[in-house]
C-alpha cells in the first residue's frame, strides 16, 4: 500500500472515530457557573425560629426541598428589598424547574426587637406570600447565621429608632438534606444596589435540582 492511500485510510478512520464520539459518546452535564459551592457540606445546629404565621421554624422545615435563604430586617433601604424583588421575579421559573425537590425561598430576619411576627407577615406577603419568613432571639439567630458562613451586627445604639443593621448579602443554598453547600455572592458594580443576580441563581439552580 503506497503512502496515498496510507493517508486515504487514516483520514477515513480519523473521521470515522468522530462520527462515533459524537453520536454515541454520552452528553457532557451541565455545571454551574456562579454559586460559590462549600468543599463540603455544612450541618446546621439545632435552630428553633418563629415564622410570620406565629408556627415555629425549625431544622426540618428545611429538609425535602432546596432553600434560597436571605438574612436581613425590614427596616433595611436598599439591599433587603431589593434581593426580595429579585428573588420574587425569578420564583414562578424556579418553581416550574422539574426536579425531584421544591425549590423554596426563605428570608431571615436579624433584627428581632422590631421584627414582630405581624411586620414580618405584611413584608414578605408584599414581595411573594409563599417565601417563609423568620425570626428568633438573637442567641438562636447568631449560630444560625454564622452557621451559613454569613455575618451581622448592630453597630448604632437601638435607641434611635432608625438604627441600620450591617449583614451578609449573599443568598445561602440549603440542599434537601438540611445542609448549606454554597453560596451565591453580591454582585458589585458602580451605582447599583450590591445583590446576587437572579438570573444567575435561576441559572444555576436549573442544574442543582435537576441532578440526579
Amino acid at each position: 500500500m503506497n503512502k496515498l492511500s496510507l493517508g486515504l485510510v487514516a483520514a477515513v478512520a480519523l473521521v470515522v472515530g468522530i462520527v462515533i464520539a459524537i453520536n454515541i459518546a454520552p452528553p457532557q452535564s451541565e455545571q454551574t457557573e456562579y454559586i460559590k459551592l462549600y468543599p463540603q457540606a455544612r450541618a446546621l445546629p439545632e435552630f428553633s425560629l418563629v415564622d410570620s404565621k406565629g408556627q415555629v421554624l425549625t431544622n426540618k422545615n428545611f429538609r425535602q426541598q432546596w432553600t434560597l435563604i436571605f438574612v436581613g430586617y425590614t427596616f433595611c433601604p436598599d439591599i433587603c428589598p431589593t434581593t426580595l424583588a429579585d428573588l420574587s421575579s425569578i420564583y414562578p421559573q424556579l418553581q416550574s424547574i422539574d426536579g425531584q425537590y421544591p425549590i423554596k425561598v426563605a428570608f431571615i430576619s436579624v433584627d428581632p426587637a422590631r421584627d414582630t411576627t405581624e411586620r414580618l407577615a405584611e413584608y414578605i406577603d408584599f414581595f411573594e406570600p409563599d417565601f417563609i419568613a423568620a425570626t428568633g432571639e438573637h442567641a438562636d439567630i447568631f449560630p444560625f447565621v454564622r452557621a451559613m458562613g454569613m455575618m451581622y451586627s448592630i453597630s448604632q445604639s437601638t435607641d434611635d429608632p432608625n438604627y441600620l443593621v450591617d449583614h451578609s448579602a449573599s443568598i445561602v443554598l440549603i440542599n434537601p438534606q438540611g445542609n448549606v453547600i454554597g453560596r451565591f455572592k453580591p454582585e458589585f458594580a458602580p451605582g447599583k444596589v450590591a445583590v446576587s443576580d437572579s438570573e444567575r441563581i435561576l441559572h444555576d439552580m436549573t442544574i442543582l435540582a435537576t441532578e440526579q
